[in-house]
């Protein structure tokens, strides 16, 4: 069976830049978390607990490099993955990418890079180095959306209209898409959706 090479796919601004490893990893670690702050109730000993919401998870990887038998430089591999963290000048921050290896395929963005240089040839130059990154997942609202259970009694929303609110402007808040504002006016009964009053309860139904 042909070796399955580990790779960055990195999302760039006007193309997607595919990375392999030099090395696959032999172990990699995934955080999860959820966010439980204290609350202070006054007479209460003890503060009250409450869900607020999960934490973005976290993939940990170390990956090892080394061209001493080629005698190159190592750093002309780990620079193609250091190079993920560069501002892209359209998009004005770092690119999403993918880290993909067998089941593994865990999108976000790389918050940290630690390089470790550990040999070198006598004229100075590293040739073997390994690279501990971080990355943190990144998930749009839908995407989200998409993964709780139908089977969860939290299928709807309710809102209240403020006063400036239009039904694109709830739309794009509550979806990340200004023109599914008719599922909004269908599931509230709106046939004139420039007829909205401050204060009025609506149901945002769940997208499926």
């Amino acid at each position: 069976m042909a070796l399955t090479k580990a790779q960055f796919m990195i999302y760039k601004s006007n193309d997607t830049e595919t990375v392999d490893v030099l090395f696959n990893p032999t172990e990699y670690e995934l955080t999860a978390s959820n966010n439980y702050p204290d609350n202070d109730v006054p007479g209460l000993q003890s503060p009250t607990t409450q869900f607020v919401g999960g934490n973005a998870s976290t993939l940990s990887l170390n990956l090892f490099f080394d061209t001493y038998e080629l005698g190159t430089d190592v750093r002309e591999h780990t620079s193609k993955i250091v190079s993920i963290l560069d501002v892209d000048s359209d998009l004005h921050a770092p690119p999403e990418c993918r880290f993909v290896w067998g089941s593994l395929n865990f999108k976000g963005v790389i918050v940290s890079i630690t390089q470790r240089f550990t040999m070198f040839l006598e004229s100075g130059k590293p040739v073997r180095a390994t690279l501990d990154v971080e990355m943190r997942s990144t998930q749009t609202m839908k995407e989200q959306y998409k993964e709780i259970p139908r089977q969860s009694a939290d299928r709807t929303k309710r809102k209240t209209v403020k006063q400036g609110d239009q039904l694109w402007s709830i739309a794009a808040e509550e979806y990340e898409d200004s023109g599914k504002w008719r599922h909004i006016a269908e599931a509230n009964g709106i046939d004139n959706p420039r007829l909205l009053a401050a204060g009025r309860n609506l149901t945002i139904p769940r997208l499926e």
